[in-house]
């Protein structure tokens, strides 16, 4: 990268590219019909608006008022259909309403930054002096810089921020949390983990890997050694203190929002049934099965319509791979990114919805990954092309069904399911170019 000298310029080019798309996008949505703004974005900013302008039907249902006796006027968020989200992302959004239209996405870009500069710092201080052949301080430097550039200049990531997606904070919130587990600072990763998981609850799968690497699990012998390593103060203080906050932050939610938190965050999602077209292959098996006017009654569906709309179809293998390899290769501190990624990727992958967005949340582990790979120039190409390729192929059909309005459900389902055999591929591939620790 010749053109970057230095991180600064990274950085530079990264914050004038977000605020240039920030202000062409309040100009494009007011002279196009098709609007660059996220329609989630709207809804966040609705959702600030309700929190800040409570009214008769739209107050806060929790208990807090009636126990503390307090006057506590606050508006309900889940006033707005469809905000599904934690109410702190209304609160973090509420200078939408006072300050300026924009402001969210402003954040949402400043969390890329941020992240940008906590990758820098981990692939300066801790991921790159341990790769083999990176002796001297100034190439050290300079592949630091390329390496985070991947993810600062990514268009995936700037657009989606830009557009008014509030993944970056969670990347943000994620990043924070491996941050604090490779610098050895246990407690401070715990309460990040907590932090992550309350925001939105896919984090959790993390925690069996921190287990296994704060209880020394790479150094265990035999099942009993392992399970141990496992179980011991370290890692249930770990686990105690993560919960703790993840619970803490809930409770102090309930007591404000009451019901419609707990649901819409968390218990909407145990049953959703998403009939929308998207990467996932379940989406055709849902849709195929989506109840309708008319249609019987679920205690009187086949079983293999219950079986095929029953949230365990997607979950029990999602979660059985995505903890397991979460136990498999979370043995060593220096193998924790490792491991992240791979739970990550077949996390997304397995989901019974998966959306462009959701490939942010491996994309940004990638960088840190990336040193320590040993693949082919070829086999690197071919992994990029078929990672491209399966969703350009998967788009190319979905196009014909969202604005041509083509019966094209099975076509995209086949897709879909050349999706998930080809992201497998690339995973498999990926996992065999890894270079575990040594130390």
């Amino acid at each position: 990268m010749p053109a970057l000298a230095s991180f600064r310029d990274v950085l530079v080019l990264s914050v004038a590219l977000r605020v240039g798309l920030i202000v062409y996008s309040e100009w494009h949505d007011a002279h196009s019909v098709v609007k660059y703004t996220d329609i989630d974005y709207r809804v966040f900013s609705d959702a600030a608006r309700f929190l800040l302008n409570p009214g008769p039907q739209n107050r806060a249902q929790g208990s807090l008022k009636s126990l503390l006796g307090l006057d506590l006027t606050v508006g309900d968020p889940y006033t707005r259909e469809t905000y599904r989200y934690t109410p702190l992302l209304a609160l973090l959004l509420a200078p939408n309403e006072w300050l300026h239209p924009s402001f969210g996405k402003y954040l949402f870009a400043a969390c890329d930054i941020f992240n940008g500069v906590l990758i820098y710092d981990l692939l300066v201080s801790f991921v790159l002096p341990r790769s083999a052949g990176v002796p001297e301080n100034p190439t050290r430097v300079h592949l630091a810089t390329i390496y985070s550039a991947l993810y600062l200049l990514n268009p995936l990531v700037f657009t989606i921020s830009t557009r008014g997606s509030s993944e970056s904070v969670l990347s943000l919130f994620v990043l924070l949390t491996l941050y604090a587990a490779l610098k050895g600072r246990w407690d401070a990763a715990a309460i990040a983990l907590g932090l992550s998981t309350h925001w939105k609850i896919f984090p959790v799968i993390y925690g069996v890997s921190c287990l296994g690497v704060i209880g020394g699990s790479g150094n265990a012998k035999g099942w009993s050694g392992y399970l141990r390593t496992l179980v011991n103060l370290r890692t249930i203080r770990f686990a105690v203190l993560s919960s703790s906050t993840f619970f803490c932050l809930n409770a102090g939610c309930y007591l404000v929002w009451g019901y419609p938190f707990l649901y819409e965050s968390y218990l909407y999602h145990l049953h959703r049934l998403d009939h929308r077209h998207n990467f996932s292959p379940y989406f055709y098996l849902i849709y195929l099965t989506y109840p309708s006017l008319g249609s019987m009654a679920p205690p009187d569906l086949p079983m293999w319509n219950r079986l095929l709309r029953s949230p365990l179809t997607s979950f029990a293998p999602q979660m059985v791979l995505a903890l397991g390899t979460g136990l498999a290769f979370g043995r060593k501190k220096d193998d924790l990114v490792f491991a992240w990624f791979v739970q990550t990727v077949v996390f997304v992958v397995f989901n019974k919805v998966c959306t462009s967005q959701y490939f942010l949340w491996y994309l940004l582990l990638l960088p840190l990954l990336l040193p320590r790979l040993s693949i082919s120039r070829r086999n690197a190409i071919a992994y990029v092309g078929v990672w491209v390729g399966t969703q350009a192929l998967w788009l190319s059909e979905a196009y014909k069904l969202e604005f041509l309005g083509q019966d094209v459900f099975f076509g995209l389902w086949v897709r879909g399911l050349i999706y998930v055999v080809g992201n497998c591929w690339v995973l498999a591939g990926i996992m065999d170019g890894y270079m575990p620790s040594i130390l």
